[in-house]
């Protein structure tokens, strides 16, 4: 009775296997796929992290030296090969820096845009945009600063993007703008100040009066003609009638003083 259980057990093992054990021997392989997968992804990554490392080392190595030609190749091939890496946007804005010191605005303008549009708001990206709009506006392209910078929200930078609005409103002679502008920028935070607020307050106090000045005219302007305008008020007109009598009685009263000394 006992040889014949064990004999059971075993059948029906058999069974399961046939019916399940290509279902097993899938997941086996298939975990082993996965493992072995992960591992080469993470060892492909690491591969390229290491090679964008070294390339941003070069450019690196080139900017500091101010050396236009060896940056140019190593950064091309950094932004080319692996553009979605941290060292491509840190190369971004180190070639901006070295572009700029080399008088090629525009380029810099050029390789900072790249880093804008591509979108998210971390922090080297805030810094690609503050930086973007100060060459705009050494490129006396004020209106694109106003478009850059305007409506970004809060965030570590907001100060700095404020005193630079400020500076791109002022050039184009929105002066209660720029006002508005500096003035939020003063605002920021005492205790971590990221702007030089003795400088913007010099910006604030320099701003032209001519705009507060022209509205005070204007207002005068319009207060004297009302005045003009305004019809006489009844107690006036009773006062000027009585006036007018007053002087006709003491015009006549005189002519006849004068016609007895003529007859005389």
């Amino acid at each position: 009775m006992e040889d014949l259980s064990e004999k059971e057990q075993l059948d029906a093992m058999r069974a399961w296997w046939q019916e399940n054990g290509r279902f097993v021997i899938g997941g086996i392989v298939l975990g082993v796929a996965i493992i072995v997968g992960w591992n080469q992804w993470r060892g492909a990554i690491a591969e390229e992290e290491s090679a964008a490392s070294a390339l941003y080392e070069d450019v690196m190595s080139a900017t500091g030296d101010g050396n236009l030609d060896a940056a140019n190749t190593a950064a091309s091939e950094l932004f080319e090969s692996y553009p979605a890496t941290i060292y491509a946007s840190q190369s971004r804005l180190a070639m901006a820096r070295l572009y700029m010191d080399k008088g090629r605005d525009q380029d810099a303008a050029d390789v900072l845009r790249v880093l804008v549009e591509t979108g998210g708001d971390s922090e080297i990206q805030l810094v690609g945009r503050l930086r973007l709009a100060r060459v705009l506006l050494y490129q006396d392209k004020a209106e694109e600063v106003v478009e850059l910078l305007r409506d970004q929200g809060e965030h570590a930078f907001a100060a700095r993007y404020s005193e630079v609005l400020g500076d791109a409103y002022t050039a184009l002679g929105s002066y209660p703008e720029a006002q508005a502008a500096y003035t939020a920028a003063l605002a920021d935070d005492p205790a971590v100040r990221t702007v030089d607020s003795g400088l913007i307050q010099l910006k604030l106090n320099d701003l032209p009066a001519a705009t507060a000045v022209a509205s005070g005219t204007e207002a005068g302007t319009d207060a004297a003609e009302a005045v003009e305008e305004a019809p006489p008020v009844q107690g006036d007109e009773q006062t000027d009638e009585q006036t007018d009598e007053q002087t006709d009685e003491q015009t006549g009263a005189q002519e006849g003083e004068n016609g007895d000394e003529a007859a005389q």
